[in-house]
């Protein structure tokens, strides 16, 4: 494919004149997008320090655990079941990267796996790699959720909460954030952080580099990589993407097997969200692991 048919978000509505893409964008949702990413410019003046690094980290690691492990294995595909507690837990810290609530990405996930990469699929990157990325989800037309296909998730109150007030959890997560910056400020000055700088990239430049990530897995893994099984799309297995999603870049694995929980299929694929979910099984938080056919990947996959 060339560049620019990579890039081109310019299909001419004939009605209107103007570019499909953009003319549902919804403008005033676009601006505290852009603005999440210019705060980030501000740790050129907040400055880094190995205290801050730490907390980007985890923050990222938190919540990338967060939307991988449920709120596409477990909202999307019901992979195992939980606790009532634990998917409040994790519906709120998923929410709080700012990727919406549990019941919004849900089902545009699971109308995702009907549509994969066909014209009804709305962050297919044969619509141009852009709106693969992000112009999708900034579009009116994709606002709402489509509840019809979580009711199984709606008749939760709490999640309905999340899905509706999906701006709390990142101003409180943001709050949790700066309340350790300002621990560290106070009980450890040695650091060499204040409360500023730990906000900046604890919750900012780790939320932005978390989002960008995850949006990869619909713009490159439905391109770049391998491809094990012939599925009815263009998903492929990703292993730099896998290392960065802690196991969503097996995409071609989660595509030929959508309900299992595991999606490295064989030991050399890592997929650190799978092992941390075994871990959770063993003191009981989580159980019911669905797994994909053994005896299946064997007869289908590619020599």
């Amino acid at each position: 494919m060339k560049m620019k048919q990579w890039f081109d978000n310019s299909q001419i509505n004939t009605q209107t004149g103007q570019p499909e893409q953009l003319e549902g964008i919804d403008w005033p949702r676009v601006i505290p997008y852009i603005g999440l990413h210019l705060v980030c410019l501000f740790a050129f003046v907040t400055g880094v320090s190995w205290a801050a690094i730490i907390v980007c980290i985890a923050a990222y690691m938190i919540r990338m655990f967060a939307i991988t492990a449920f709120y596409h294995r477990y909202f999307s595909h019901k992979s195992f079941k939980t606790y009532r507690w634990v998917q409040a837990l994790f519906g709120f810290l998923g929410a709080s990267a700012t990727q919406r609530g549990p019941l919004w990405w849900a089902a545009h996930h699971r109308h995702h796996h009907i549509h994969a990469d066909t014209a009804e699929d709305t962050h297919s990157p044969r619509h141009g790699f852009l709106k693969s990325h992000m112009l999708w989800f900034l579009n009116k037309k994709n606002f709402p959720t489509q509840e019809q296909r979580v009711k199984d998730l709606a008749r939760y109150p709490e999640l309905r909460w999340l899905d509706r007030f999906d701006i709390f959890p990142p101003i409180i997560f943001a709050s949790l954030i700066f309340g350790l910056g300002i621990y560290l400020e106070k009980f450890h000055p040695s650091l060499g952080a204040d409360r500023w700088q730990i906000l900046i990239w604890g919750f900012f430049i780790s939320t932005i580099l978390l989002s960008h990530v995850t949006y990869c897995i619909n713009s490159l893994a439905h391109r770049w990589g391998t491809k094990r099984f012939e599925t009815n799309d263009d998903s492929r297995n990703n292993f730099l993407l896998a290392l960065f999603t802690l196991g969503e870049g097996w995409h071609n694995n989660h595509h030929f097997s959508p309900g299992s929980v595991k999606q490295g299929f064989y030991w050399w694929e890592i997929d650190l969200s799978y092992y941390v979910l075994k871990g959770m099984e063993k003191v009981g938080l989580v159980w019911d692991l669905k797994y994909p056919d053994k005896q299946l990947i064997k007869a289908k996959a590619k020599s």
